[in-house]
């Protein structure tokens, strides 16, 4: 297909389309002439993924960089989420020492508890979940960090249906799609499903507060 059918298949715009090319995020077609290239089924859907992560997951286009190229270098599909588990959580919030290190204490001894290995503070990921529940220390409620186990469990099933989302599947790039809708838009899904809870249950409960 050429560049107008690629644009109008995908629902990305001829400009857009033509700046994804120049930064590499999309993948040069087979050329036909020196102005006109072919473009394949594997271009409209890298479009979509694109699309879906910024657009519905919200990350900027370094991080969706950052995330195709650690698809495109073949690493493995257990490697690659954890670019993109590191792109998705960002930088930490600045958060008082004496906080963090609560905080940090509180989750080492989960990761006891569990056998959770800990990777240490230089993950991404796990010095935003140290910030938060730092956050919520000097905010006054520690009492969150009681119920850590039970987040935790909570956490473990949610994994447990990501990677099943996968299970089955052979072709690499599949793999990685799956985990990627499962992992960033799983996030949105999952949060709106926990708002909604939280309106319904929350109904009777808070409005009988004083």
């Amino acid at each position: 297909m050429r560049m107008a059918e690629l644009s109008a298949e995908s629902g990305v715009p001829v400009a857009t389309v033509k700046y994804y090319l120049r930064e590499g995020l999309l993948p040069a077609g087979e050329r036909t002439s020196p102005n006109q290239a072919r473009y394949s089924a594997a271009h409209v859907q890298r479009l979509r993924l694109i699309k879906a992560l910024t657009d519905v997951g919200g990350l900027p286009l370094a991080s969706v960089g950052a995330v195709l190229s650690a698809i495109d270098d073949d690493r493995t599909p257990h490697e690659t989420m954890g670019v993109v588990q590191e792109e998705l959580a960002g930088e930490p919030p600045a958060v008082s020492p004496e906080a963090a290190e609560w905080a940090s204490e509180r989750l080492r001894e989960l990761a006891h508890r569990h056998g959770w290995k800990w990777h240490g503070e230089e993950d991404r990921t796990l010095a935003n979940l140290i910030a938060a529940l730092a956050t919520a220390k000097e905010l006054g409620h520690e009492k969150l960090a009681d119920r850590l186990d039970e987040y935790f469990a909570l956490a473990m099933r949610v994994a447990e249906l990501d990677v099943e989302v996968v299970t089955g599947l052979t072709s690499f790039d599949r793999i990685i799609e799956a985990g990627l809708v499962a992992t960033v838009l799983g996030d949105r899904i999952f949060t709106g499903l926990r708002h909604l809870a939280q309106e319904f249950v929350s109904r009777d409960l808070l409005d009988r507060a004083p």
